[in-house]
C-alpha cells in the first residue's frame, strides 16, 4: 500500500513545486511590467503572465509599505501622530476605495465595450503598485540617513513613486480593455464618478442599517423594561 502511494505523493510534491515556481515567476514579472508597461500589461492578462497570488502579494505589500511609511519615517519628513494611528483604519481607508474603483471600472466596462474581466482589472491595478513599494520602502530607511536640507530629494523620489503608479494604472487599464488613450481618459473619469456613487450608496445603506438596528434595540429595551 505504501509503495502505491509514493507516486501520488511525488506528484503532489511536484505540483507544489511547480506552483511555487510559477508564483515566484509572476512576482518577478512585476519588475518587467513597470519598465515595459505596454507589453507587460498586455501579456499580463492575454498571455497569462501574471497571477492573483502575486497581485494579492503586491496589494498587501503596498498596504504594509504605507503603514511603515507613516510609523517609521523620520519625523522631519512626515508628521503623523503615531500614538493615534490605527493600522486597520489606515489599511481600510486605502483598500476600500481601491476595491470600489476596481468594481466601478468593471461595471462600466460593459457600457464602454471594455474587454477586461474583473480579474484582469484587479491584477493590472495591483501590479501598478510595484513602484510605490520599491521606492517608498527604501525611503523609510533613507529618511533616517539624510538631513532636512536634503528634503527636496526625498520629496522628488516620493512624488516619482506616486506618478509612476498612476501612469502604470492608466496604461494597464488601456491595455486590459484595448482602449485608445483618449477613450481611457474618458473611461477613468466615468470610473471615478461611478466609484463615488458606489461609496455614497454604501454610506446611505449603512446609515439606514445603523438607524434600523438602533430602533430595534431601543424597542427591545422598552419591552424588557415594561415587562420586568
Amino acid at each position: 500500500m505504501n509503495a502505491e502511494r509514493l507516486p501520488v505523493s511525488g506528484r503532489d510534491a511536484g505540483s507544489r513545486s511547480e506552483g511555487w515556481k510559477r508564483y515566484l515567476a509572476t512576482l518577478r514579472y512585476g519588475t518587467y511590467v513597470i519598465f515595459h508597461p505596454f507589453d507587460g500589461f498586455w501579456d499580463l492578462s492575454h498571455e497569462k503572465r501574471g497571477s492573483l497570488a502575486a497581485a494579492h502579494t503586491f496589494l498587501g505589500l503596498f498596504l504594509l509599505t504605507y503603514v511603515l511609511r507613516l510609523m517609521l519615517t523620520n519625523f522631519q519628513f512626515i508628521s503623523a501622530p503615531i500614538q493615534y494611528i490605527n493600522i486597520y483604519e489606515q489599511c481600510g481607508s486605502l483598500l476600500l476605495p481601491f476595491l470600489v474603483m476596481c468594481v466601478a471600472n468593471w461595471g462600466l466596462s460593459t457600457l464602454f465595450d471594455g474587454k477586461g474581466r474583473f480579474r484582469d482589472i484587479y491584477m493590472a491595478m495591483c501590479y501598478a503598485l510595484v513602484p510605490y513599494i520599491l521606492i517608498q520602502l527604501p525611503l523609510v530607511l533613507l529618511s533616517h540617513l539624510i538631513s532636512f536640507d536634503e528634503y527636496a530629494y526625498y520629496t522628488v523620489l516620493a512624488s516619482i513613486s506616486v506618478i509612476w503608479c498612476a501612469a502604470l494604472a492608466f496604461i494597464g487599464l488601456m491595455e486590459v480593455h484595448d482602449y485608445s488613450a483618449g477613450k481611457t481618459v474618458v473611461f477613468l473619469i466615468a470610473t471615478v464618478i461611478g466609484a463615488m456613487i458606489i461609496l455614497f450608496l454604501m454610506l446611505v445603506f449603512f446609515s439606514l442599517l445603523s438607524d434600523a438596528v438602533g430602533y430595534f434595540v431601543s424597542l427591545y429595551r422598552e419591552i424588557v423594561f415594561r415587562l420586568y
